[in-house]
C-alpha cells in the first residue's frame, strides 16, 4: 500500500525546460522513480544528449519545442499521446530571465530594458499558461491530471536586481492558485496543479553573478547564504523529492499549494 502511495511509475510526464539545470535534474529524478518523461526545449542537442544518458535507466522522448508557440505546445500534447497514449503530468519548468530586465548596482529602474522586460514576463508566465493551456484537455478527458509549475522565492521575498522575473514569478504563485480552484471547482478533484519554490540554485543563468572563477562567493552569493539558514545553495536533485511527493497519491489532498525548497530562506526574517 505505501508503494502504491508514492509510487509513479508509468506515469507519463511533460517537462517543458527540460534542458535546464533544475528541469534537468526534475527529469533524471521522475525516470528514476520509473516514470515515462518527455523531454521539452529549444534546444534539441541538449535535450537529446539528457535522454541518451537516461537511456538505459528509463524511458524519455525529446520534444524541441517554444513554450511560448501555442501550435508547437498543441503538437507536444500529439507527440506524446502517440508516443505513451496518455499525459498524467505536467511540469512547468521553462523560464529565465534577460539582462534588461536586471537592474545592476550602477543603475536604477529608469534603466529597465521594456523589450528584454516583455520577454522575461512572457517567458515565465505565459510559458507556464500556454502549455497548460495546450495539455489540459487531455487532463479534462481523462478526469486526472498533475500540473506542477515552478515558481520561485523572488515572487514573495522579492530580491534586489531581479525586476522582471521576480515579477513573472509572483504571476506565476497567483496563476497557480486560481487555477487550482477553477479546475476543482469546473472538473472534480481529480486535476490538481501545486507549485515549487526553489530557494537559490546554482544555474548556468546565475553562478556569475553569485560566484568568482576560483569558486568563491561573490558579495550577493554571501549575502543569500548567510539569509538561508542551511548556509548554503540548493543541489537541484534536491529538488525530486517534492516534485514525486507531488505526482503521487501521498498528496492527493493537496492543491493551490506554494511548496518551498530554500533551506529556510523564506522563513528567515534576518534576525
Amino acid at each position: 500500500m505505501q508503494s502504491e502511495l508514492f509510487g509513479i511509475e508509468n506515469k507519463v510526464a511533460v517537462v517543458t525546460g527540460g534542458t535546464g539545470v533544475l528541469g534537468g535534474a526534475i527529469i533524471k529524478g521522475l525516470v528514476k522513480a520509473g516514470a515515462k518523461a518527455a523531454i521539452v526545449g529549444r534546444n534539441a542537442e541538449n535535450a537529446n544528449r539528457l535522454a541518451e544518458e537516461l537511456r538505459d535507466g528509463g524511458e524519455t522522448m525529446v520534444f524541441q519545442g517554444d513554450v511560448l508557440d501555442e501550435g508547437q505546445m498543441g503538437k507536444l500534447r500529439n507527440a506524446v499521446l502517440d508516443r505513451w497514449g496518455k499525459i498524467d503530468i505536467l511540469i512547468n519548468a521553462a523560464g529565465g530571465n534577460l539582462p534588461g530586465a536586471v537592474i545592476p548596482p550602477d543603475k536604477t529602474i529608469l534603466d529597465l530594458d521594456m523589450v528584454d522586460m516583455r520577454k522575461v514576463l512572457e517567458l515565465n508566465y505565459m510559458g507556464t499558461v500556454i502549455p497548460t493551456q495546450q495539455l489540459l484537455p487531455v487532463f479534462v478527458e481523462q478526469n486526472e491530471g498533475i500540473i506542477i509549475n515552478i515558481s520561485s522565492l523572488t515572487a514573495q521575498r522579492p530580491m534586489t536586481r531581479t525586476a522582471g522575473y521576480a515579477a513573472a514569478k509572483a504571476a506565476v504563485d497567483n496563476y497557480t492558485m486560481w487555477l487550482a480552484v477553477e479546475l476543482a471547482n469546473k472538473f472534480g478533484e481529480g486535476i490538481r496543479v501545486n507549485a515549487i519554490a526553489p530557494g537559490v540554485f546554482l544555474t548556468r543563468q546565475n553562478k556569475s553573478l553569485l560566484t568568482n572563477e576560483d569558486g568563491s562567493l561573490t558579495e550577493r552569493g554571501k549575502t543569500i547564504t548567510d539569509h538561508t539558514p542551511f548556509r548554503r545553495f540548493g543541489k537541484p536533485e534536491e529538488l525530486t523529492g517534492t516534485v514525486i511527493w507531488m505526482c503521487s497519491d501521498a498528496s492527493k489532498f493537496v492543491t493551490g499549494t506554494i511548496v518551498y525548497v530554500d533551506g529556510g530562506f523564506h522563513a528567515f526574517s534576518g534576525v
